[in-house]
């Protein structure tokens, strides 16, 4: 994760505010899941391992609360999730008769 916000926030629309501030925190914690699941592939020790993918797991958990967060704020977001997952099934579906 960059260790500055790439953009200036008081530039942004104080509705948005909000909603800009989840996202960015959203993207800061898959950063770290990507870094600590990386770096657990990486050692060979068990034990930094573990700790790792356990702290993971935690960015994960904050994942969620965020995107639950963003989900109360922003109505688009919220159709916009249900349109790709709608979209995922459509694709899957079309596999499965397929095969």
């Amino acid at each position: 994760m960059l260790s500055k916000i790439p953009f200036d926030l008081e530039r942004i629309d104080e509705e948005d505010l909000d909603r800009q501030i989840l996202r960015i925190a959203i993207v800061a914690e898959l950063d770290a899941i990507n870094l600590y699941e990386q770096l657990a592939s990486l050692t060979e020790d068990e034990n930094l391992r573990a700790v790792l993918l356990d702290v993971a797991r935690e960015e994960k958990t904050h994942v969620g609360e965020f995107m639950e967060m963003l989900l109360r704020k922003d109505d688009e977001q919220v159709e916009e999730l249900e349109a790709g997952r709608e979209e995922v099934e459509e694709i899957l579906e079309g596999e499965e008769e397929a095969e």
